[in-house]
């Protein structure tokens, strides 16, 4: 079986936002309007940026877990691209983290460790799992040489 770690991480990332789309992971009545970060200049132009990131948390929790609010918030984050990012880093907008965890709690898919962060519950990780060695199936149909993944 395929692990998060043997498929690209945009198709997984997609695949992964398509299936959150069809189940109940309710986006809050601001998402229009919010930018996604104090970096940012303006909204996301996608208009179904809020099942994309889920599933990108949903994926950072499962390779980098337990992860708390705080270090998400610096992973989303950004700034002025200048050669010294860390003086002009800000960090990403709390609230759409907070709200796509506690939807993707309620679903299942991540459980709290205490005074640690979130990891991802073993229904969650099934799901990714499951989801990878579909996704490394196609992929081997696609180029051959690649069956050594699996």
């Amino acid at each position: 079986m395929a692990k998060v770690y043997d498929v690209p991480s945009d198709v997984l990332i997609g695949r992964l936002a398509e299936i959150l789309k069809k189940e109940d992971i309710p986006a809050p009545s601001w998402i229009p309007f919010v930018k996604t970060g104090a970096h940012a200049d303006k909204p996301p132009q996608d208009r179904e940026w809020w099942h994309t990131r889920c599933a990108s948390i949903m994926r950072k929790i499962y390779l980098h877990g337990p992860i708390g609010i705080n270090e998400l918030r610096k992973e989303y984050g950004g700034g002025r691209p200048s050669g010294y990012g860390a003086a002009h880093h800000k960090d990403a907008g709390g609230a759409i983290i907070r709200n796509a965890i506690q939807g993707l709690e309620k679903l299942g898919y991540l459980e709290k460790v205490e005074k640690k962060g979130r990891v991802v519950s073993k229904q969650g990780m099934q799901k990714l799992d499951r989801l990878a060695t579909e996704i490394l199936g196609e992929l081997i149909a696609e180029n051959p040489q690649l069956k050594v993944y699996s």
